[in-house]
């Protein structure tokens, strides 16, 4: 039976939980994690003025956070081992910088979801907002290793600046996807926004809608038509993690773009054929 906290208390102002960390509670009692500091706006209160707390990770090393979480932030920041569900709508930083484990959102989770994670794995059922895998401002590097799934939506600048890892969103995507991209692979499924790759140096960003085709950057150059097998190899893995793959996507023909050519003109945009 996984620890259970259950949000009995909402409130209006962001509560940032980056102190209930996985690998402690586990070893706690129900006291224990209740009495963890957290951030309400600026003032430090105790986890047990907004969650309940049952059952124990001790055994299956699963965290578990219920109720609607959409002002929770920086829930399963720096994991690095275990399971943390949430089963209902999850905050922003959602995953941030982890390194390991897994965490699985049956809603909606808002900005920054997996922001310059590192590794494990983040699936998401439900719609995210802006900056997915991305890059903090100030830093280098976003999302270096690890996948991101999400069944729904996404907003702008997904795997701004990512390095390594996969990102796959079933639904429509906002601008920018890519940008400043420096290695890695993004994939979507649905509807794109515009301006996408932008400065991305290495990497691959993958369009499997063929009714929505991009607008491709004038600073990238066609290569022709392809068909390849680690792209078959990636959605043949995707779906035995239940991202929704669409029908003939194994089979279909791709056009290929290289660029941006204002950077190194390394990466690639793959464009699903009619």
């Amino acid at each position: 039976m996984p620890l259970r906290l259950t949000l009995r208390n909402d409130s209006t102002v962001p509560i940032e939980v980056d102190t209930v960390r996985l690998a402690a509670v586990r070893q706690q009692t129900h006291e224990q994690v209740l009495a963890i500091e957290v951030l309400h706006g600026n003032v430090r209160e105790p986890l047990g003025t907004f969650f309940d707390a049952k059952g124990s990770a001790a055994e299956d090393n699963t965290l578990v956070w219920e109720g609607d979480c959409r002002r929770i932030k920086r829930i399963a920041l720096e994991l690095d081992q275990g399971c943390v569900r949430v089963e209902g709508n999850a905050g922003m930083h959602l995953g941030a910088e982890m390194t390991g484990g897994e965490v699985v959102v049956e809603g909606d989770a808002t900005d920054w979801v997996g922001g310059e994670m590192h590794g494990g794995r983040i699936h998401v059922h439900g719609n995210v907002g802006h900056q997915l895998g991305a890059v903090y401002r100030g830093g280098h590097r976003g999302m270096t290793g690890g996948e991101i799934l999400v069944d729904g939506n996404a907003g702008n600048e997904i795997g701004h600046s990512m390095r390594r890892g996969l990102i796959a969103v079933a639904g429509r995507i906002g601008d920018l996807s890519g940008v400043n991209l420096i290695a890695g692979t993004i994939v979507v499924g649905g509807e794109p926004g515009i301006r996408h790759g932008a400065g991305m140096k290495r990497g691959t960003i993958v369009f499997l809608d063929a009714a929505t085709p991009p607008d491709v950057l004038p600073t990238f150059r066609s290569a022709g038509t392809c068909r390849l097998t680690f792209l078959r190899l990636y959605l043949k893995h995707l779906a035995t993690h239940g991202w929704p793959v669409p029908a003939g996507s194994l089979e279909a023909d791709y056009r290929r773009y290289n660029g941006d050519f204002l950077e190194l003109g390394k990466g690639e945009l793959l464009v699903r054929s009619a």
